[in-house]
């Protein structure tokens, strides 16, 4: 995968993709990176890349120029179309499901705003769609790209040591994963639940079944209404939802 990121800091991502997982996936080749400074694009002498909204109002715009020849010319480094995503607020709330999407393409381009907002051409006619990571609001979208980043990199192969990380992690099969535990079995008289323990792995797959539905119960029961249960979870989730009446 190629991922391009548009940014007014560049700075601000050499620890993130030079680190960690980050690293260890563009050492194994499974994503290269490019952070571009798009105030180089910008035909002003001074490099301005904002100005102020037609018809007044408070802060500054990105100016469409510099942003539309910036991922002109990071399209033209891959051998298809990439899918260019506007970090913004007003965007699609990102999620799991949309970081699996995301790490079936092979070019993506991210775009960082500042300042007040962007000019609404750039929505229109440059971007393939909007991403936001929830109801606030980000000094810029440096951090936002980040999350996506690293949420999308660490989907692709041969990125994470354990290919079945990615697949258990909460949200990818619909609810929040299950409680886990390491040595030592007892921790100042905190003990790990005997099942675990036990070697009994068709008992402890349905112990983890078990577990992840409540704890989604428990925290965050709109993801139940989406999830796709099994006809055991069912029966559970009715037996929970009896007991907290």
């Amino acid at each position: 995968m190629r991922i391009d990121i548009l940014s007014l800091f560049p700075e601000m991502f050499e620890g993130v993709l030079h680190s960690s997982i980050m690293k260890k996936a563009q050492e194994n080749e499974a994503v290269d990176f490019d952070v571009v400074d798009f105030r180089d694009y910008s035909e002003n002498k001074h490099k301005k890349v904002d100005d102020y909204p037609y018809g007044g109002g408070a802060g500054m715009l990105l100016k469409p120029e510099p942003l539309f020849a910036a991922v002109k010319a990071v399209s033209s480094r891959g051998d298809t179309t990439p899918r260019v995503i506007l970090m913004c607020p007003q965007g699609e709330r990102f999620t799991q499901k949309k970081a699996e999407e995301l790490a079936e393409e092979e070019h993506l381009v991210l775009i960082c705003g500042h300042y007040e907002g962007y000019d609404e051409r750039i929505r229109e006619h440059l971007v393939t769609e909007e991403l936001s990571l929830g109801d606030f609001v980000l000094t810029g979208g440096e951090i936002a790209a980040m999350a996506v980043v690293d949420s999308v990199v660490r989907l692709l192969p041969n990125v994470l040591g354990n290919e079945d990380s990615p697949v258990l992690d909460s949200f990818s099969t619909g609810l929040l994963e299950h409680p886990q535990y390491t040595r030592p079995a007892n921790f100042n008289g905190l003990e790990v639940p005997e099942v675990l323990l036990s070697g009994n792995h068709a008992k402890i797959d349905q112990w983890r079944e078990e577990q992840s539905l409540i704890r989604t119960f428990e925290r965050r029961k709109d993801l139940l209404e989406t999830a796709t249960l099994t006809e055991h979870q069912i029966k559970l989730l009715n037996q929970l939802k009896k007991e907290k009446k």
